[in-house]
């Protein structure tokens, strides 16, 4: 009987144990409004809000209070294809974009919301617009089409050179062959995740003077204020987050003309004053409870610091999870106790469980760390309350380029040839489906370097990786094991992927 009723939805079953008296007065209360914000609909944007997820309830907090959001220049169409930036940076989503939700607006609006513009939100914009096949790559993957110029002209403000080649090897949308695309047409479509706009202040943080995984000095901010964290867009090719909203409006927005310093000052404003993450786990209760500090107040109140130097431990915040006091304890059920001690052993393993990490350019690369280097998680996510890297600089885990990647992914794959010296660790000549970094600067060994994403509010915007690579949180655990043969335990990885769930 007790299978029986564990296989009833939790919302099914709460309605039937719901007195008849409740469910009369639900019937009567204003639903809450939709998780869809629409382009210039004017609603307050709260100090803090709250959405329901699988894993839980994400929050966001607006240090500052709620900003009416009418006129604002992140949430009004000011681009000439109906778009805003909300349009791609779904508060419900962790400021980013799940697949799940685009799929729900494809039903929901029959394809006709903003967010299928043909520029990017469609597979190819010479494919039939109509129909859902010719967006399967946003609605099943969350990807949306990027089109970087080839050959690669300038990087950092200097003319470039690129040292490689790139052939059309498949290419089932189009974008790479047919006439106007490719790089007979100078120019290269790849397709990625929107990377998150919240938690800038961790973003944007830099730890050290020089990229350790190059050896080389940071560049600098373009525009006076230091060095770059290289950590706002998957090939780095924006600077700093001016150069990312201007690239941002033109590409995506499809904005005549340029942002004016007035709507920049606004989003940049917006934007920094923005924490998210998740605040409450479906099976574990709330996260900022029995002595953990989960949740965005944590990053609100904290400073950006690194795993060994100035901060305090990655996912710390669970550490008191490992020995919940009795009187703690007993006010759980066995479900929420036995959870909340996975997250904790997650965090440990997270930090703990090592492994050898080997031909990965930007971290075993020459001027890197040697080929294989031993260490966790935490050498890339090192960011204490962000867990994204606080050494600045791109990798290239694999997750692109073959034997790595999904031979079978459904997206364009290129032929790489290195003109002067091979690849440190594919060769002369591979194949990809995302040269990454190397679109920005030139470089053959950059190809497949991808910018490391942050990992906080990781359970409401799925897929993961750069190309939507892993479906859901154990994908990113079976990828990593793959990919590195760690060795986890099934109870190691189903901690990492009750940590993340929390995250």
């Amino acid at each position: 009987m007790t299978d029986r009723l564990s296989r009833i939805p939790r919302s099914i079953m709460a309605a039937l144990l719901l007195p008849a008296a409740a469910l009369a007065l639900a019937a009567t209360q204003k639903a809450p409004p939709p998780p869809w914000w629409s382009p210039g609909e004017g609603r307050t944007f709260p100090a803090q809000i709250d959405y329901r997820n699988d894993s839980g309830t994400l929050r966001s907090l607006l240090v500052g209070g709620p900003l009416p959001t009418k006129g604002h220049p992140f949430f009004e169409p000011i681009g000439s294809n109906g778009r805003a930036c909300v349009t791609c940076h779904q508060p419900a989503d962790g400021m980013s974009l799940s697949a799940a939700t685009a799929a729900e607006r494809w039903d929901v609006t029959k394809g006709k919301d903003p967010l299928f513009a043909a520029i990017d939100g469609s597979n190819c914009p010479i494919l039939p617009q109509g129909d859902r096949a010719s967006h399967s790559l946003l609605i099943e993957r969350g990807l949306f089409r990027i089109q970087r110029p080839w050959p690669v002209k300038e990087w950092q403000g200097k003319p470039v050179t690129p040292d490689f080649t790139i052939d059309v090897v498949r290419d089932p949308n189009g974008c790479n062959s047919a006439p106007g695309y490719g790089p007979a047409a100078g120019n290269i479509s790849i397709y990625r995740r929107p990377r998150p706009v919240s938690n800038f202040k961790y973003l944007l943080a830099v730890g050290f003077a020089y990229d350790p995984k190059q050896g080389i000095a940071l560049p600098r901010d373009p525009d006076g204020h230091g060095q770059s964290s290289g950590n706002l867009m998957a090939d780095n090719r924006a600077a700093n987050l001016r150069l990312q909203m201007e690239d941002a409006a033109a590409s995506h927005l499809q904005l005549i003309g340029k942002l004016t310093p007035k709507q920049e000052a606004a989003i940049n404003d917006f934007e920094m004053r923005l924490y998210t993450a998740q605040q409450a786990s479906a099976l574990g209760g709330a996260l900022d409870s029995a002595g953990a500090s989960g949740g965005p107040a944590k990053l609100r109140d904290s400073e950006p610091g690194a795993l060994g130097s100035i901060g305090t431990p990655v996912w710390s915040e669970y550490a008191a999870w490992e020995k919940i006091p009795p009187e703690e304890a007993a006010k759980l059920t066995s479900e929420q106790l036995a959870f909340r001690k996975s997250v904790a052993r997650g965090a440990r393993v997270f930090r703990d469980k090592t492994f050898l990490i080997t031909d990965s350019s930007g971290i075993n690369s020459p001027a890197g760390f040697g080929n294989p280097v031993r260490n966790s998680c935490v050498f890339c996510h090192n960011m204490s309350q962000m867990g994204n890297d606080v050494a600045p600089g791109q990798v290239d885990l694999g997750t692109t380029t073959l034997p790595f990647a999904d031979p079978w992914a459904d997206l364009p794959l290129f032929r790489i040839t290195c003109l002067k010296a091979p690849h440190p660790f594919y060769g002369r000549t591979f194949f990809t489906y995302d040269p990454g970094f190397a679109l920005s600067t030139g470089r053959c060994a950059d190809v497949g370097k991808i910018t490391l994403q942050s990992l906080r509010g990781l359970a409401a915007r799925a897929p993961y990786f750069s190309n939507g690579l892993a479906k859901n949180l154990r994908g990113i655990v079976d990828y990593y094991e793959r990919r590195y043969n760690i060795g986890y335990t099934e109870q190691e990885k189903q901690d990492l992927v009750n940590l993340m769930s929390v995250l």
